[in-house]
């Protein structure tokens, strides 16, 4: 999907009928009031003094379809002097599996949403059970066959380790979203945002923590189902905020670059397929292309190191290959 410059406006809570054991929005967004038509116009005027034109203006955080008609109206309504002079191309939401009917499409596709994202979180519907969320996985696949017939882009939210969930059950809601041909994916590893009944229910220690170690893990499995699919992971992990970097992260998979950890997860065990037969003690190098040189080598080395004690290598470098694209070449093997 191409991307335009995304104006994000954040409506936490807003159309929620329960609070996910999971979920602060205003934490999480770190949005604590929810928007209005005057925040839409601002933040909209802005850009337009700014000369930007064919922004996307996105509306996260809450349940957009499932807020009342008339703010829905008020919110599509402040945007569309900016759709009618070209400084909005579209307009992106996100909301429920539960919270979606043609009617609703229909209103949404008039008034200039071009994608809808759906939060499905887990395909296991104990699992959706036990995060309280008041779907179920049948929901999804029903609202994504109408996000698709009404002719607008289809986003699908998924998220590892949640409680009930496990490895194999996450690996199998992505195989499931796969299967549903959205247009792109979020994937959301869980964290502990303080509040929450998650936090309650990990420091009483009936939830064990999705470390960033686990997230990796499981999402290394999972991004390669995506990419096997052209389905494009548009986010992988939640966007650092203040709020959650000054403590409203407690636990859990939070980390600013959790993509690149998974990529580099990638990487080394790919690598590993290539080093399998070279002898012991040799001096190896690995090529890659330049671009992709940190994520091969690992935060503070890591991979390399882990690579290099693993088939006891006397020495493992990483050099840059241009051309190579998505490749890793064996270079070099010296004793």
């Amino acid at each position: 999907m191409a991307r335009a410059r995304i104006i994000p406006i954040f409506v936490p809570h807003l159309g929620c009928p329960n609070d996910c054991v999971f979920c602060d929005q205003k934490r999480i967004s770190g949005s604590p009031l929810p928007a209005d038509g005057q925040d839409v116009a601002r933040a909209l005027d802005r850009a337009r003094e700014q000369g930007q034109t064919g922004v996307e203006l996105a509306f996260y955080g809450g349940s957009f379809t499932a807020v009342s008609p008339a703010l829905q109206k008020r919110l599509l309504a402040a945007a569309a002097p900016y759709l009618a002079d070209g400084t909005v191309a579209a307009i992106r939401l996100s909301t429920r599996p539960d919270a979606v009917d043609g009617d609703i499409l229909a209103f949404l596709k008039a008034n200039g949403v071009q994608t809808v994202e759906l939060g499905a979180q887990s395909m296991d519907d104990g699992v959706l059970a036990a995060c309280g969320r008041g779907h179920t996985a049948a929901d999804t696949v029903r609202a994504a066959a109408l996000v698709r017939a009404a002719g607008l882009q289809l986003v699908l939210q998924m998220m590892t380790g949640l409680p009930g969930s496990d490895r194999e059950k996450d690996v199998d809601t992505a195989r499931q979203i796969a299967g549903l041909r959205p247009d792109g994916v979020r994937i959301y590893p869980t964290v502990v945002v303080a509040g929450t009944a998650l936090e309650d229910m990990w420091r009483a220690g009936t939830y064990r923590e999705h470390t960033v170690a686990d997230a990796v893990a499981v999402c290394a499995d999972i991004l390669p189902l995506f990419e096997a699919a052209s389905i494009p992971v548009i986010r992988l992990g939640l966007n650092p905020t203040a709020e959650l970097s000054a403590g409203g992260a407690v636990g859990g998979a939070y980390h600013p670059a959790l993509g690149e950890l998974v990529r580099s997860e990638l990487m080394r065990r790919r690598a590993r397929t290539l080093l399998r037969d070279v002898p012991v003690g040799a001096r190896v190098a690995l090529g890659v292309a330049p671009e992709r040189v940190s994520a091969m080598t690992g935060q503070h080395r890591a991979n390399a190191a882990a690579l290099a004690r693993e088939f006891s290598l006397k020495e493992l470098k990483i050099r840059p290959v241009p051309g190579a694209g998505e490749e890793i070449i064996l270079v070099d093997v010296g004793m």
